[in-house]
């Protein structure tokens, strides 16, 4: 959470103007109700790493585009989409300054067997236990959704103080003509018993913001 701060902080000094293109950017990105009966919940991850079923600080951002402007290699192969659409997530421009930060603090021998640069983040199909800057682990990919865990260090495995899930999925709808591109956050206390969710209301709107930008920048080099 204070990362998310940092992130902020960086664009609290651009102008007024600056704000409006940003806002005015992610325009076409919208969050909808996360329903309780979403699989997430019934996860065995979920289930095993939050066995107090402490409050979730949880949101649903959505983004569609005409398929007829993705371009059409990432159509051809089942699954291409989706392991697409994770690569722009991780390696785009959105999670630029969250990577180099982890890199400054995580990046050395005991961790480079996971993903850290930018090209490998791009080049990467994030098969289940791709860990990805010392911060998220691939738990669950299929050739419509890919999750993570996140939180802390892929290195903890057990119930952690701070933990969460994050996914990206993509559902194509031929008789619509357009690809609905989802980014699904869990967020939630592993340890003890908490009676409020891990993100009071302000953060959670920074993280909001966040999730527009990832999806944003994702989503961009998806297109024509």
């Amino acid at each position: 959470m204070g990362l998310v701060r940092s992130i902020f902080r960086v664009g609290a000094y651009g102008t007024v103007g600056t704000t409006a293109a940003f806002f005015y950017m992610m325009r076409n990105s919208t969050f909808v109700p996360i329903s309780p009966q979403d699989p997430i919940f019934s996860s065995a991850t979920y289930r095993r790493n939050n066995p107090n079923r402490n409050p979730e600080t949880k949101d649903l951002c959505v983004r569609t585009v005409p398929l007829s402007k993705i371009k059409p290699q990432l159509l051809e192969k089942e699954g291409k989409l989706v392991e697409a659409f994770c690569a722009g997530v991780w390696g785009g421009l959105g999670y630029a300054y969250q990577r180099s930060y982890l890199a400054k603090k995580y990046q050395d021998e005991s961790t480079k067997h996971q993903l850290w640069s930018r090209q490998e983040l791009q080049d990467a199909t994030y098969e289940v236990g791709t860990q990805i800057t010392d911060h998220f682990e691939v738990i669950s990919k299929t050739p419509e959704s890919i999750i993570v865990r996140c939180g802390d260090s892929p290195r903890k495995q057990g119930v952690r103080e701070s933990d969460g899930l994050f996914e990206m999925a993509v559902q194509i709808k031929p008789s619509l003509g357009v690809a609905e591109f989802q980014l699904k956050s869990v967020f939630f206390k592993g340890m003890g018993t908490a009676t409020e969710p891990p993100m009071p209301w302000h953060v959670e709107w920074l993280h909001r913001q966040y999730t527009k930008l990832m999806m944003e920048t994702s989503v961009r080099r998806l297109m024509l």
